[in-house]
């Protein structure tokens, strides 16, 4: 509940309202929204649904208390900011999520599996990386990273670098990094989303769920010193604007670290103002983040494919060049919008704007003599690089009641605008210039010699969609939720100077899902859906003309429970089939794209979270996929790329209450592993699997000014392992970082 001061609506909302109503589907039926303000208000006496959902409670909620009165008195707004409710967790456990259907629904009843790493866990936990937060959910692992420069994750399978399956606020973005100072927490949606998400793998998305301005002011400044070498501060400030009905938010971090191998440094500055507008009827949040970042682009160590090991060199040796660094900029703005109609339907619309420019060198490994230690390199650049996404999706929701059966029902339209550009591509010549055993550095240097058959690499695409999905309440046991979304896509690519055009290509989709939920009691749910997924085909080296898009189909079965009062849990058994999976086929001389593949993903995964007792808290997960190339002339049989059987993770803490003048102690710490994963596409060798265990301690002092002083001890006992291979060969594959203790002081303002 939020209370503001109240001023005069004015026109306020009635701007509000036909800014939120553009694009958004207003051809619904007008007799559903009049059944809806019928339905919404009154006592329905037939179905039993979960209180929080209730048609009665529903309208309830959805009604502001407008009675009026003079200058400053107290309006009470019931909901959070529009796009994502920040009542979604309470501690380390998961209570709802709008990620899964759009719409507010409990986890016990929606017919999919969603994960949630809340803002507790993260704080605990000190994540400073996506890759820290998903340790924590089950079939989620690192894939190819660019040198360290990018998120990349496969989940249940399927996924990879710039696939588009990592969302901030539930709009797709180009940001390298999606997790950030401004980041509260993040939802993991499994399985297909093409139907509400558009283009996307079959395995699941990533949702990243931003800090919105509260209405009551809180601050806090923290600096974290690491044992790598530097640190970073962090200010983050919120609160009301006096006399109006606008709250604010503003985040800031610098970043100034050494790299723990033996040369590097991570310098990054981020800024993120946000401001929110509550009115009678209209909640609008504008949201802004910029990045200015300068990395390492260190794509790691060798693998020999005669020992199938590691070279035997001290991990923290890099193969390249101090110039090796990636240096660039990102931002991110959205708009959300919501209005509510009346007491059972309400209008929301969405824009996202995310760009990234960068430019970057690389000494990079081309070759190794295993018998010497000697090292080919080349010398490689990127003189500009950007990307920019446009998303945009306007819906409308109801909760009505339908021929006496309770309905969530969701109806929009989305559009979306990928582009990106690489200007002067970088290529110079293969020279032997290292060795592993001596190393010497400075032996070469950044060059200019751009290529012009490889430069001016391009890809352009269009999504134009439309969409509806109705969750019905059957029973008070069973709830049934269907969707289907139209989709038209257009694909072109290409690349060289004059321009080759290498893919030019449109083509339309219908997508799709369907789930029922039986509540065999209001802690306990069981579930099943089948889904589908669509990707297209594009290349920016190779002509592959128009092609069908690669189509998936899955199918799901589990069950959810809440245990404790307090715990959530999930399990679930899934099967992806993935088809028209490209690849090349070499005739002649000539190379031609072919989509005759087919691969496969089965596997069970359980994922726990939330407060064991007043004192303990817990997240643990267990995941395991068998992944496999069903159809390819070259790796049929063989498993997926950075794809681990096995995923784990276990992580408690204890609240040990009153320490030394009435100050708070909380302690905890944990494991987390991954089994061994495939190096390449023809599994010429293999990463092994790993177990890494941190820990920490944060002592609250209670004072006008509260202070927390904590300390985390990452990779405790000093693991070498590796998080993933550059998929193509064996000559880049990331390193995982070493022991690092992180000591953070934070006081609250």
């Amino acid at each position: 509940m939020i209370e503001l001061p109240k001023t005069s609506p004015g026109n306020n909302d009635l701007v509000l309202t036909v800014l939120c109503l553009a694009g958004t589907l207003l051809s619904a039926p007008v007799a559903l929204a009049a059944a809806g303000e019928t339905a919404g208000a009154r006592d329905t006496g037939k179905i039993a649904v979960n209180p929080v959902h209730s048609p009665d409670e529903l309208a309830a909620n959805a009604q502001a208390d407008d009675t009026g009165g003079a200058d400053g008195e107290t309006l009470t707004v019931t909901g959070d900011a529009p796009g994502f409710s920040d009542n979604a967790t309470l501690g380390y456990q998961p209570l709802s999520s709008s990620t899964a259907t759009l719409t507010d629904m409990p986890l016990l009843d929606i017919p999919q599996v969603v994960n949630t790493v809340s803002d507790r866990v993260i704080t605990d936990q000190h994540a400073t990386s996506l890759d820290d937060v998903l340790y924590n959910v089950s079939n989620i692992a690192q894939t190819n990273t660019l040198g360290g420069t990018q998120d990349s994750f496969s989940r249940r399978g399927f996924g990879d670098n710039r696939d588009g399956s990592i969302l901030t606020n539930g709009l797709k973005t180009v940001q390298p990094r999606s997790f950030n100072a401004a980041t509260s927490r993040v939802e993991v949606l499994k399985g297909p989303s093409s139907t509400l998400y558009g283009i996307m793998d079959p395995g699941g998305l990533v949702n990243v769920i931003t800090k919105r301005p509260q209405t009551a002011f809180a601050g806090s400044v923290s600096a974290t010193a690491t044992s790598f070498g530097g640190g970073n501060g962090t200010l983050d400030l919120t609160g009301p604007i006096e006399g109006t009905r606008f709250a604010y938010r503003l985040i800031g971090q610098y970043q100034h670290e050494d790299y723990w191998r033996n040369f590097g440094k991570s310098k990054s500055t981020f800024f993120s103002p946000s401001l929110s507008y509550y009115g009678d009827n209209a909640t609008v949040n504008v949201f802004y983040s910029h990045r200015d970042y300068q990395i390492p682009f260190d794509r790691g160590t060798i693998f020999d494919l005669t020992t199938k090991h590691a070279i035997d060199i001290d991990r923290k040796t890099r193969l390249d060049e101090p110039f090796n660094i990636t240096d660039g900029y990102s931002d991110v703005a959205q708009l959300n919008m919501e209005y509510r109609l009346n007491n059972a339907w309400k209008a929301k619309f969405d824009y996202g704007f995310s760009q990234d420019k960068y430019t970057d060198n690389q000494s990079r490994v081309m070759a190794y003599d295993a018998a010497t230690g000697n090292v080919t390199r080349r010398v490689d650049a990127t003189n500009g690089s950007t990307q920019r996404m446009h998303a945009t999706r306007a819906d409308l929701q109801g909760n009505v009641e339908i021929g006496g059966f309770y309905n969530e029902i969701l109806t929009g339209v989305a559009y979306e605008n990928y582009d990106l550009l690489r200007t002067d591509m970088i290529r110079c010549k293969n020279v032997q210039d290292f060795n592993i055993y001596h190393p010497t550095y400075g032996n070469t240097s950044t060059c200019g010699s751009v290529s012009a058959s490889d430069s001016d690499q391009r890809i352009q695409q269009e999504t134009y969609s439309g969409y509806a999905q109705d969750s019905l309440y059957l029973t008070d046991k069973w709830i049934a939720v269907a969707a289907m979304r139209y989709m038209y896509f257009t694909e072109y690519a290409g690349k060289g100077r004059p321009f080759n055009v290498n893919t030019d290509s449109s083509d339309s989709k219908w997508v799709p899902k369907f789930g029922l939920v039986y509540k065999a009691t209001p802690q306990l749910s069981f579930y099943g859906n089948v889904a589908r997924s669509v990707v297209p085909q594009y290349s920016i080296a190779n002509y592959i003309g128009s092609l069908p898009p690669e189509t998936s189909t899955a199918y799901e079965v589990g069950a959810k429970f809440e245990l404790f009062n307090g715990v959530t849990s999930n399990i679930a058994l899934f099967d992806i089939d993935k088809r028209n999976v490209l690849y090349n086929e070499a005739i002649g001389d000539e190379t031609y794209a072919r989509t005759a593949g087919k691969v496969r993903s089965r596997g069970v995964e359980m994922d726990v979270s939330g407060a064991l007792t007043d004192n303990i808290n817990l997240i643990a997960s267990y995941g395991y996929t068998d992944a496999k190339i069903l159809d390819d002339p070259d790796y049929a049989g063989k498993p997926l790329v950075n794809v681990p059987r096995h995923t784990g993770s276990l992580f408690l803490t204890y609240d040990v209450g009153d320490i030394i003048g009435g100050n708070d102690l909380t302690i905890g710490g944990g494991a987390r592993g991954v089994g061994k994963r495939s190096g390449t596409s023809g599994a010429d060798y293999y990463l092994p699997g790993y177990i890494v265990a941190d820990a920490f301690a944060a002592y609250h002092i209670k004072a006008d000014h509260p202070v927390t002083l904590q300390v985390n001890l990452k990779n405790l006992f000093d693991k070498t392992y590796y998080t993933s291979s550059i998929g193509t060969n064996n000559l880049a594959n990331q390193i995982g970082e070493p022991f690092q203790m992180q000591f953070t002081v934070k006081v609250d303002l």
